[in-house]
């Protein structure tokens, strides 16, 4: 998976955003904006990558549990799913 090409990423001043572009931004009007660790999974995203691999990478920089780790990034797949903003 994937974060759409039509939604694109910008990080200023400690905040992270997400905004739709294109097409999306017919479907979904609005802004995502993300606290660290959904924008650490966000930008994980930028390349082909799975749950599990994104997991991995938030075990290596945070100190936290794989199941606790695993419930963050399942919650915020299912939130981009529901905006399309995954392929």
């Amino acid at each position: 998976m994937k974060l759409n090409p039509e939604f694109i990423t910008h990080e200023m001043a400690g905040s992270h955003i997400t905004v739709p572009v294109g097409s999306a931004a017919e479907k979904f009007r609005g802004i995502i904006k993300s606290n660290e660790t959904a924008a650490f999974i966000i930008e994980c995203l930028k390349s082909e990558t799975t749950a599990d691999a994104i997991v991995d990478k938030m075990l290596e920089v945070y100190e936290v549990e794989r199941d606790v780790a695993a419930a963050g990034v399942e919650k915020v797949l299912a939130k981009l799913r529901e905006l399309d903003a995954l392929e």
